[in-house]
């Protein structure tokens, strides 16, 4: 029809071509006689068809259809070709022995500079042309008013692809989010909580397909715990309380600041609309594995954050530049001592926690993540200058064919992880991580703020000690004389102490470890 429309065929050659046989090549033998050749993508005879599918959906979403396909665009990728080999090798040697719809992903981000290095979305994107590397995304901004498709899209900000699914749950490789907030809100790694194998939501009312109680799916109950050792463990009891102590808009607007553009800052759900609950520690949103290489790779940069792109240069067909990669700055999104921190928790996960079989016998971190009957397993790590996110899965999104029992994200998405990184580190030299400044000032200096400019009574009680932090009150604010002076007599004055927050939390969507 549109060959027709262009003048490009006679109508007789367009009747002719109507009135064939329709017959896609490649499927079968070419027929005898009269037939419609339908040839199928390109894409799918390219050496790297995941990866040129994410650049083409990314300048869509960024520059409108007309744009990437009538403008002569000349585009330079950010694409390692022995990484990109590495990475499709390691997705195809973990899905050795399995058949569809068992699916594997991966993602390679650059911390220093955003540029995706490597993406796999599948095991063969000739059977399917869904990209599960990407995930869903909301209706796109309104085109600016000067009569394009160009979609409304800040420069600074991360950019939601679609890949043709919608997203996978990340369990709790998720829990990284709310443990940052937490050291924004001064609770520090060493903060101890109490950590039974189950724990009931307070003042929650279970509906049908809905639970109040938490149990731990990866990691071990029982007794109290520190912070650090509950995410080293990944104890979901613990994280279900600390999620009561940060609030669910918080960790959602942090997870979003880092790049998860599936997760509003409002605590809503980007495609749904649907508010979140306090489930979403323990990793309710559906995410895509590049958002979460690109979150994670703000740890692994202290803070600041480039966000993932697949494009080095794009230049039109005059040579005018349009998108210049290799000059933009990084943006600030999370203070160094709380990335660094973050960092320090993480890489116990590898060295003797879930992760261990992520070891790369170099520094690293990570966090492992299972979902409910083993639909999905993750395994999101980093070192200082490589972040990647691997998803293990059924494409359907189904769960009546679950992952085998036992498929925790610490086994093979953590092995799977663990091969790519070593191949594609092998040449660059170790480095190490900054030491984490402690983050005893950053709770002092809220607890400063929340009293009215001064210091924190354990400050004038050496002895006395505690984790710190806006919800930690180890003892009663001090009583402070004031000055004397001679229109009035001599007083004290009591300082209240800080209110804690409501620990009321609502109804989780579900229970995931």
């Amino acid at each position: 029809q549109t060959m027709f429309d262009q003048h490009r065929i006679t109508p007789d050659q367009f009747n002719q071509a109507v009135a064939a046989r329709l017959f896609v090549v490649g499927s079968a033998p070419t027929p005898k006689g009269p037939a419609t050749l339908i040839y199928p993508p390109e894409q799918q005879q390219t050496q790297y068809p995941y990866f040129i599918d994410y650049v083409s959906k990314y300048l869509i979403a960024k520059y409108g259809h007309d744009r990437v396909y009538r403008g002569g665009l000349r585009i330079q990728t950010s694409l390692d070709p022995n990484l990109q080999s590495n990475a499709e090798a390691s997705v195809a040697n973990s899905l050795r022995g399995t058949k569809s719809p068992r699916e594997m992903a991966l993602v390679a981000v650059e911390p220093q500079t955003g540029f995706v290095k490597a993406l796999v979305g599948g095991r063969d994107f000739g059977a399917s042309q869904v990209n599960l590397a990407l995930g869903a995304c909301p209706p796109p901004p309104k085109p600016e008013q000067n009569g394009s498709d160009v979609p409304s899209v800040p420069a600074d900000q991360p950019i939601c692809v679609p890949g043709g699914g919608g997203g996978r749950q990340p369990g709790s490789s998720f829990k990284p989010f709310t443990l940052a907030k937490a050291f924004e809100e001064g609770i520090t790694p060493e903060r101890v909580y109490s950590a039974p194998t189950a724990y009931t939501y307070p003042h929650c009312v279970a509906t049908a397909g809905s639970s109040c109680t938490v149990h731990n799916v990866e990691g071990e109950g029982g007794g109290a715990m520190s912070l650090r050792s509950a995410t080293v463990h990944s104890v979901n009891t613990v994280f279900a309380q600390l999620i009561g102590n940060v609030g669910v808009k918080p960790t959602a607007e942090l997870a979003h600041r880092l790049g998860i553009t599936r997760v509003n800052p409002d605590g809503t759900d980007a495609v749904t609309g649907r508010a979140f609950q306090s489930s979403i520690t323990l990793g309710s949103p559906d995410v895509a594995p590049v958002d979460m290489a690109a979150a994670f790779s703000v740890f692994a940069a202290r803070g600041l954050q480039n966000p993932a792109t697949p494009i080095v240069k794009i230049e039109d067909s005059s040579g005018n530049v349009i998108e210049d990669n290799t000059k933009r700055e990084p943006k600030r999104v999370m203070a160094e001592v709380i990335a660094d921190n973050v960092t320090n928790v993480l890489q116990g996960v590898i060295s003797g926690g879930t992760g261990t079989a992520a070891n790369i016998n170099r520094p690293a971190a990570g966090k492992t993540g299972t979902t409910d009957n083993f639909g999905n397993a993750w395994f999101v790590g980093y070192t200082p200058t490589l972040s990647t996110a691997v998803w293990m899965g059924n494409s359907d999104g189904e769960v009546s064919d679950p992952l085998p029992s036992g498929s925790y994200g610490g086994t093979t998405p953590a092995r799977t992880w663990a091969a790519f990184m070593s191949d594609a580190l092998k040449d660059v030299p170790a480095t190490d991580f900054n030491q984490p400044a402690p983050l005893k000032p950053v709770a002092d200096e809220l607890d400063r703020q929340a009293r009215g400019g001064i210091d924190p009574g354990y400050r004038r009680y050496p002895d006395q000690t505690g984790t710190g932090g806006k919800f930690e009150q180890g003892f009663p604010p001090p009583r402070i004389a004031a000055p004397v002076t001679t229109e009035a007599p001599t007083t004290t004055t009591t300082i209240e102490p800080f209110p804690v927050e409501s620990t009321t939390t609502t109804r989780p969507r579900g229970v995931f470890g």
